[in-house]
This record gives structure tokens, C-alpha cells and sequence, in this order.
């Protein structure tokens, strides 16, 4: 049973990186169709991650109270929907409508981010082991063959609607068909406004809020490439769409390649340790992309996939580690990380209307160094009980 449980998390990991590659890689082609500035596209960006902001701090709350599959379920149906709605508003020139769609592809995503990432640290603590780095790959897995279809279809002419409505069925039906093994104990509240009340007591824990910070600069650092990586390949660089494409594709093999080792390398030095050397490749990768020439830049974004491989998934087991308290947590961790994901990337577009893509890009070296500080509350509640004296629980 928790076997299937895990596989099925990983599915719906793998759909949501899917459905979010497919329109970061084509995001060059939106543009075009939009015939927008950088600063009006981060306008539009801005927009979509205010459906992210609603949804992140509430989302525990409606879990406890109607229970993860019926939640996950409505977000992932609204994520895709909109999705394909969104476009549909780039085949047609309207920005309204890609901004509309966004809106709400954000929010059910989110939704979905929340979900999924309470249901892994369930499935995480009845294995006993560390799997969330194993499932966030699985959200890298879907995001490669993302940024491949995107690269290929840019590469064949192939229009943005057939694309990315495609995909959004094809995840549509793959997470819902994965909800039927999310089967796990669960806790519930007994009324929605007490399951809210309970969810935003986490806000005033420090550990809770150091782990957000420590996500924080993971999820901004992912969601910059996510949403700019191949657009300051085309513009910073000279290089066509495909070149785009393929970069991004190379960014999250590598930090696939990380998340696929991470458990090992958790296992054997730790949380914190390995955080902090994983940031500061993070650090030094992102600087040569933003300073270098082309050829370093592309081993700049090697280091960047890999340091960018384990803030979120060590931040969300982190944030798990009280099973009683983890819906509370991750909805706290999910909100500070998720939101640097989704708006944090459209600020970057305003700044780059005025300095560039690559060169708004190095903004993000400033949380990243804030991730750094900030790992040590990573560290596992039982090792912290053991190194203050008192017995783990």
C-alpha cells in the first residue's frame, strides 16, 4: 500500500513539472505571439503568481477539513484547464486571457504543490527513509520531458494550443488516476475555519520560517530558470528558441541528477551539510551564467542545476518531520518557497526591461546567500532534541 502510495505521488510530481515545463519552454514563442516587452511579460507573470499567493496559505486548511484527494483533485483539474485556456489566449493575441488562465493555472497548482508535498512526507515517514528528494525528481523527470516536447515542437512549427493542450489532458488524466492510491492516514479538523485557524498558528514558529527561507531561495533560484532561463539564452546570447529550449532541458537534467542521489547524500552527511555545499554551487553556477560568456555561462548552468537539486524537497521533509503538525508546516514552507517560485520570477521580468534578462537573473544571488544562513534549521527535529539534551520524539 505505501508503495503504491509513493509511485502515485510520483506521478502527480511528475505531471505538475510536466504541465509547468511545457509552457516555461515555450514561453519565447508566447512572447512572440503576445508581441510584449520583457516588463509587460513579467506583468503578466506577476498576475498569474497572485493565484499562487491566494491559494498557498489556505491550502492545509481545506485539506484538514475535506481531505487531501478531494482537494488535490479540484486543484489539479483547475491547473490544467486553465492551462490550455492560457493558451489559447497566446494562439489569439489576448493578453487578458493569458493572464486569466494563469491566474488560475497558479492557483490549482498550487493546490496541487501542496498536496503532493504533504502526501511525500507521509509516504517519507512510513518508509522510514528520505524519498522527497526521489519525488522532486520525479517533478524534474516530467519538467525534462517537458522542456523535450516544448524544444521539439518549437523546433517543428508546431503551435502553442495542440502543445500545451495536449499536455494539460495528458496530465489531467495521469494525476487523477493517481489520486485513487492516495490512501494514507490523514488528520482532519472539525470545520473549516478551525483547520484554518490550526494552519496559520505555524506562522509564528522560527524553525517553520527558517525552513521558508531556506525554500525561499530554493524555489526562487528553480523558478527563475524556469521562467527566464531560455528566454536570456535567446536574447543575452544571440541563440534561436530550440537553443532556449535545450538549455533549460540541460539545467534540469542536472538537477534531476541531483535529487536522484540526494537521499544517498543525505544520508551520509546530512541535511545541513549538504545543503550548504549544494548552495554555494548554486551561488557560483548562477554568477557564471550572469557574468561569463557563453561557453562558461553553459557550465554555469550545469553548477546551477545541481545547487539548485535539494532546498526544496530537504525544506518540505524538514517541515514533515511532526506528522501532527506537518499539513500546518508544509502550507506555511509551501507558501514562503512556491511564492519565490511563481512571483518572484515576474519582478525579475520588470527588472529585466531595464538591465536584461541575464542581468536581472543575478538578483537571485541575494536569497540564495539568505538559503545558506538559513540551513541549519533544517536539521531533523529528533537531532536537535539530541543535541539540546533532551530525549527524541
Amino acid at each position: 500500500m505505501v508503495r503504491a502510495a509513493a509511485l502515485a505521488t510520483a506521478a502527480v510530481f511528475s505531471g505538475n513539472g510536466l504541465i509547468f515545463a511545457i509552457w516555461a519552454s515555450r514561453l519565447p514563442s508566447v512572447r512572440d505571439l503576445l508581441n510584449v516587452s520583457p516588463a509587460q511579460m513579467g506583468g503578466i507573470l506577476l498576475i498569474a503568481s497572485l493565484g499562487s499567493i491566494l491559494a498557498l496559505p489556505t491550502t492545509g486548511g481545506f485539506i484538514m477539513r475535506f481531505g487531501l484527494r478531494p482537494t488535490l483533485g479540484t486543484g489539479a483539474v483547475i491547473a490544467t484547464v486553465a492551462m490550455a485556456l492560457a493558451a489559447l489566449g497566446a494562439q489569439w493575441g489576448s493578453i487578458p486571457l493569458v493572464a486569466f488562465g494563469l491566474f488560475l493555472a497558479w492557483m490549482g497548482s498550487s493546490v496541487v504543490d501542496v498536496g503532493m508535498n504533504l502526501h511525500g512526507g507521509r509516504v517519507e515517514h512510513l518508509l522510514g527513509r528520505a524519498i522527497m528528494p526521489l519525488l522532486h525528481a520525479g517533478f524534474s523527470a516530467g519538467a525534462i520531458i517537458g522542456a523535450v516536447i516544448g524544444w521539439a515542437t518549437s523546433l517543428l512549427g508546431i503551435g502553442i494550443v495542440p502543445t500545451v493542450g495536449g499536455v494539460a489532458a495528458l496530465v489531467a488524466l495521469t494525476m487523477l488516476s493517481a489520486l485513487r492510491y492516495f490512501r494514507l492516514p490523514e488528520q482532519r479538523g472539525s470545520g473549516s475555519g478551525q483547520s484554518i485557524r490550526a494552519s496559520l498558528t505555524a506562522w509564528r514558529e522560527p524553525r517553520t520560517l527558517l525552513i521558508g527561507l531556506v525554500v525561499l531561495g530554493a524555489g526562487l533560484t528553480e523558478g527563475a530558470a524556469n521562467d527566464w532561463l531560455a528566454l536570456a539564452v535567446v536574447d543575452g546570447f544571440g541563440q534561436d528558441h530550440a537553443t532556449g529550449a535545450l538549455t533549460f532541458g540541460i539545467f534540469l537534467g542536472f538537477m534531476t541528477a541531483t535529487r536522484l542521489v540526494g537521499p544517498r547524500l543525505l544520508e551520509r552527511f546530512g541535511r545541513v551539510a549538504v545543503l550548504r555545499v549544494l548552495v554555494l554551487l548554486a551561488i557560483l553556477g548562477l554568477a557564471l551564467f550572469v557574468f561569463a560568456p557563453l561557453g562558461p555561462a553553459m557550465v554555469g548552468v550545469v553548477l546551477w542545476g545541481v545547487g539548485a537539486g535539494l532546498g526544496f524537497p530537504v525544506g518540505m521533509s524538514a517541515a514533515s518531520d511532526d506528522p501532527l503538525k506537518a499539513a500546518a508546516r508544509v502550507s506555511v514552507v509551501s507558501t514562503v518557497g512556491y511564492a519565490a517560485f511563481m512571483a518572484g520570477p515576474p519582478v525579475l521580468g520588470l527588472l529585466a526591461e531595464h538591465v536584461g534578462y541575464r542581468s536581472a537573473l543575478g538578483f537571485v544571488l541575494i536569497p540564495l546567500l539568505v538559503s545558506f544562513l538559513a540551513s541549519a534549521a533544517t536539521r531533523p527535529l529528533e537531532e536537535r532534541s539530541w543535541r539540546s539534551g533532551l530525549r527524541p520524539h
